[in-house]
């Protein structure tokens, strides 16, 4: 229970380690006046840098109790990945004074993760020298401390080329199918906020769904072409080698990647089982681990127990 000249009470939980947060539950303090009947909900990865959670309309209020010993549940429309959560009461008892129990729900989260320094990459080369593809699926999650950086970029002696890359603390993509079928769009923004973002790209012919944390945009490319050549290999985490004209002003990617996906292909575990379809640049500056949690600057490997804690 907070003292009452606090203006700003909070109650945080520390979950040990990065789980999937499903749901959550409120009751108030045992045997009392004191509750909690409605709060705002936070989470973070590091414990200083945190993210309001908003359901699907946006409301960022939870409703609470009506007393001190009824449980309130609250299956979350969207479940979170996180190590930290913020309860922030926003109204309390009339009768008593602010008093919150609480409980999370969910379950462990293992993922592959990258974590890159601005000076290194990663290769998937291909099995032979071109690759010409007229449906691609890319997924992953980023987090990053910057706000430029390429993320996904291949090219091709024709002139095509895909490009996603962080400029200005937007994500942008660039994918030109040759014959005049370039197109550019964005999304999200401020998405260099040390916080996990969602990317899925796919593509059919020339039908875009471009989408970054639920937000999606449709898109067409123009010209005649519709499919995708890109020569030799495709990089992530930046560009190691001067390409076409432009391609070498562009910042390498500064943060970690996770669960990297191209068209079913898991790179990240690729990488980290040394396959020969991977090379890693300036590995000396690149950190491969299994399920995984960061700091700023690195990224640290811990086990992960079967059932997420309760506090």
């Amino acid at each position: 229970m907070p003292e009452r000249k606090d203006q700003l009470p909070w109650l945080q939980v520390d979950l040990r380690e990065r789980v999937e947060v499903t749901a959550v539950a409120t009751q108030g303090r045992f045997g009392s006046s004191d509750w909690v009947s409605s709060y705002t909900l936070l989470y973070s990865d590091t414990g200083s840098a945190w993210k309001q959670y908003r359901q699907e309309d946006h409301i960022g209020v939870f409703p609470g109790n009506t007393n001190a010993e009824g449980v309130t549940h609250h299956k979350l429309p969207h479940s979170v990945r996180t190590r930290y959560l913020r309860f922030l009461p926003r109204g309390w008892s009339s009768k008593g004074w602010i008093g919150l129990r609480v409980e999370a729900y969910g379950c462990s989260y293992k993922s592959d993760v990258a974590d890159f320094d601005g000076r290194s990459s990663l290769l998937y080369r291909f099995n032979q020298k071109s690759m010409s593809t007229v449906k691609d699926v890319v997924s992953l999650q980023f987090r990053s401390w910057r706000a430029d950086g390429v993320l996904v970029h291949g090219e091709g002696q024709r002139g095509d080329y895909i490009t996603l890359e962080l400029h200005g603390g937007r994500l942008a993509l660039h994918l030109n199918l040759g014959d005049g079928g370039h197109m550019s769009v964005s999304l999200g923004s401020l998405l260099d906020d040390q916080q996990w973002h969602s990317v899925q790209i796919e593509r059919f012919n020339k039908q875009v769904n471009f989408t970054v944390d639920r937000l999606t945009r449709h898109v067409h490319t123009g010209g005649t072409g519709d499919s995708l050549e890109v020569d030799y290999e495709l990089s992530f985490g930046g560009i190691p080698l001067p390409g076409k004209p432009g391609t070498f002003l562009r910042k390498n990617f500064h943060g970690c990647l996770e669960n990297l996906y191209y068209n079913g292909v898991n790179i990240i575990d690729l990488a980290k089982r040394k396959k020969p379809q991977i090379y890693s640049v300036n590995d000396q500056y690149l950190v491969i681990c299994g399920s995984a949690c960061f700091t700023v600057l690195k990224c640290e490997n811990y086990s992960i127990a079967c059932d997420v804690p309760h506090c």
